[in-house]
């Protein structure tokens, strides 16, 4: 078995921005003993890798490396999660056996966590979700260990605002959500709670805002995505109706007849649903597409903006800019869309619209 105990102390050093002199003067030690442990050299006793665990607020597991061999948690995991899918209280009962054999497996811990969240949130149990939280805080000591890239302190601190507000400490909830809010990844969720729970609309009007031109970015590269998804699988029926859906939903929040930014978007669109509409045998219909595709394109290049100001619903005052990775006009956009796509026909009558300019 490998410990990791010599590359921890290192790792957590660091992550607190601590020299090897500090180190050693908050545990009582030389500086050449904290050398050797982290080169490899020698080991601390076990008195001093408990309060090193504890300096560090980690477990002495997590310090040493030491990673539980699971076998079983697999299939103790499945057990709760089809108690679960009915809401079966006995899916509590096994998650508590689980958590009595593996109570340092951040896997088991944060699997637990979130089911005591879900029967809480369900039944606003207080009891469950005061559980729910002292497992979630024990899923972040024990981060080191999890693999799931989709997991991080972030996500989990969202959890534990979810507790706080079901528990009816909406302003914990809140604060917690503000204190992680990296690249605006909880804004609907603030702006929401704002509103909601605390009256605030003008502190929350900006919130809500970045959040939903987060969720619009969101959907719309989705759009994308998924054409070039169902394009792989040729269901192009798919295909025209997920761009079917993306242009309704580009009409809808547009306020004015003015170029911005959400025009470059809809004429990329377009382009691609010409390219859908040919392989569909729908000509006529591509034609056209690829016409309005290019006329929104002249009418955005001949005055780009690339702000905000004519979306409904977005209300800041200032403006953030927004673009894709297309290109920085619209129709160098369409040109590499086209590009992108690699069909000959629809390049051929792209670049006849573009000479006839």
């Amino acid at each position: 078995m490998k410990l990791m105990l010599a590359e921890n102390i290192r790792m957590f050093r660091k992550q607190r921005k601590l020299t090897q002199e500090k180190l050693a003067e908050a545990l009582g030690v030389t500086v050449g003993a904290v050398y050797k442990w982290e080169s490899g050299l020698s080991q601390p006793e076990l008195n001093l890798v408990a309060e090193m665990a504890d300096f560090f607020d980690t477990s002495v597991d997590v310090l040493l490396g030491y990673r539980m061999k699971d076998n079983n948690l697999d299939s103790a995991m499945e057990r709760i999660i089809t108690y679960c899918r009915t809401m079966d209280p006995e899916a509590l009962t096994e998650a508590e056996k689980t958590l009595g054999r593996y109570p340092n497996s951040f896997k088991a811990v944060y699997a637990c966590a979130e089911i005591y969240l879900v029967f809480g949130a369900g039944s606003h149990d207080a009891g469950q979700l005061r559980r729910a939280l002292e497992l979630l805080e024990r899923s972040k000591v024990l981060l080191p260990q999890n693999t799931d890239p989709r997991i991080s302190e972030a996500t989990i601190s969202g959890d534990i605002s979810t507790a706080f507000l079901l528990l009816g400490e909406t302003e914990k909830s809140i604060e917690l959500l503000k204190q992680n809010n990296a690249g605006g990844m909880f804004s609907e969720n603030i702006g929401a709670l704002l509103t909601v729970f605390k009256n605030d609309p003008e502190q929350a009007a900006p919130f809500l805002s970045e959040g939903l031109m987060i969720c619009i970015s969101g959907l719309l590269t989705a759009v994308f995505g998924y054409v070039f998804l169902f394009r792989s699988r040729n269901d192009w029926k798919q295909a025209m109706n997920i761009l079917t859906w993306g242009l309704d939903f580009l009409a809808g929040l547009k306020t004015e007849d003015k170029p911005d930014v959400l025009e470059k978007t809809q004429a990329e669109m377009l382009a691609l649903a010409s390219y859908v509409q040919m392989k569909l045998g729908r000509q006529a219909e591509a034609q056209e597409s690829l016409r309005q595709a290019k006329a929104l394109a002249v009418h955005f290049d001949s005055m780009p903006d690339y702000t905000v100001k004519t979306m409904q619903f977005i209300d800041r005052s200032d403006q953030p800019v927004i673009f894709d990775i297309f290109g920085s006009t619209a129709s160098d956009s369409i040109g590499r869309l086209i590009g992108l796509l690699d069909d000959r026909k629809l390049s051929e009558q792209w670049k006849e619209l573009e000479e006839h300019e």
